[in-house]
């Protein structure tokens, strides 16, 4: 489906328009009913566009509801999703996910605040919700063939940080093995693997830079034995190499970036990093480190996908947002003193 903003302003008048768009997007085949995955369903209502829900405010609903010819429950389109329980308007939805979509840089809670006219707190909640929706499927095959493996740290500069934030970045690097930061600093490292051939790139917070925690990290997302690992001189990789069919390394402390005789670089990696810290750097600005793995899953989402039309993302990650379920407690019960980034 080609959906753009304007083709979202064209096809919309009311807010069943939007229900009729998201169920074209999640079910392009005809329903199909989320509690046993039947696929012949009736429709039950609204009949004439609208109809009065239940309750004190008696407001009007625009809700498309469904009945399974098997198990005869009702659904809709948002049953067990990412949409599940929202008081946001579906149109907005779909603006929203078309903007996380076609953004490069990613966008943030305020731009959407500012663009779509509601609250901080849900446009924030809005878009960790679309970023569940980006997490690579659970049962998703291990990584084969060329994996260029590289680290880095996310996260401020000590010396440039006022007073009260040093006082906390020295209490974290006091904490034994300092609880997941690394090189001396409140920075937290993010180890990245990229296939070569496909060009997916899965992402990962590590609690520290060592040859344990990466290869707990590669034994989840790689089958070793049948894949050639590429790296650069980082000593944690010499141990790990051996798992692997082959291992070609790079050296950069003597400006060594390709080895032109097997062709070894981590340079996607490094293209990788480039665009993830633009974009946390220039859009988001600040990423704490309970929420960046959903960060990290966005940005490996629209990375792993740059080939396709944002029109097929968009299919893709309404087709993931079954079965993800986020609610907002849990979520904000998670953030550390309010920081739970933009």
């Amino acid at each position: 489906m080609r959906l753009t903003l304007a083709e979202i302003r064209k096809r919309v008048e009311t807010e069943g328009d939007a229900y009729a768009v998201l169920e074209e997007l999640r079910w392009p085949n005809g329903p199909i009913c989320p509690h046993c995955h039947h696929d012949k369903a009736y429709y039950l209502k609204p009949k004439n566009g609208a109809t009065r829900a239940t309750g004190p405010k008696k407001t009007m609903s625009y809700r498309r509801v469904w009945k399974c010819a098997k198990c005869r429950r009702q659904f809709s389109v948002l049953t067990d999703t990412i949409f599940h329980g929202t008081k946001v308007p579906i149109e907005t939805w779909l603006m929203v996910m078309v903007q996380m979509c076609s953004a490069k840089n990613g966008i943030s809670a305020r731009e959407i605040e500012r663009m779509h006219g509601v609250t901080p707190e849900t446009a924030w909640f809005v878009l960790h919700r679309l970023r569940e929706a980006m997490k690579r499927e659970p049962l998703a095959a291990m990584l084969r063939g060329t994996i260029v493996a590289d680290e880095t740290y996310i996260g401020g500069t000590p010396k440039k940080m006022n007073k009260p934030a040093k006082a906390v970045n020295y209490k974290l690097r006091m904490t034994p093995r300092a609880q997941g930061y690394d090189r001396g600093t409140a920075k937290t490292a993010v180890l990245s693997l990229v296939d070569a051939e496909t060009g997916e790139v899965r992402s990962r917070v590590v609690p520290r830079v060592d040859g344990h925690n990466l290869r707990k990290v590669m034994s989840e997302q790689v089958d070793m034995a049948n894949s050639t690992l590429w790296t650069d001189e980082g000593s944690w990789y010499g141990q790990i190499g051996q798992e692997f069919q082959a291992h070609e390394t790079v050296n950069h402390s003597q400006d060594e970036y390709v080895d032109w005789i097997t062709g070894a670089s981590t340079n996607r990696a490094e293209g990788y990093f480039s665009q993830l810290k633009r974009s946390i750097d220039g859009t988001h600005h600040h990423v704490s480190r309970e929420h960046l793995p959903r960060y990290l899953a966005e940005f490996d989402f629209r990375y792993s996908t740059c080939k396709m039309k944002d029109g097929d993302r968009l299919e893709r990650m309404v087709d993931q947002s079954a079965g993800r379920r986020l609610t907002y407690r849990p979520l904000r019960d998670r953030s550390i003193g309010g920081a739970n980034g933009s």
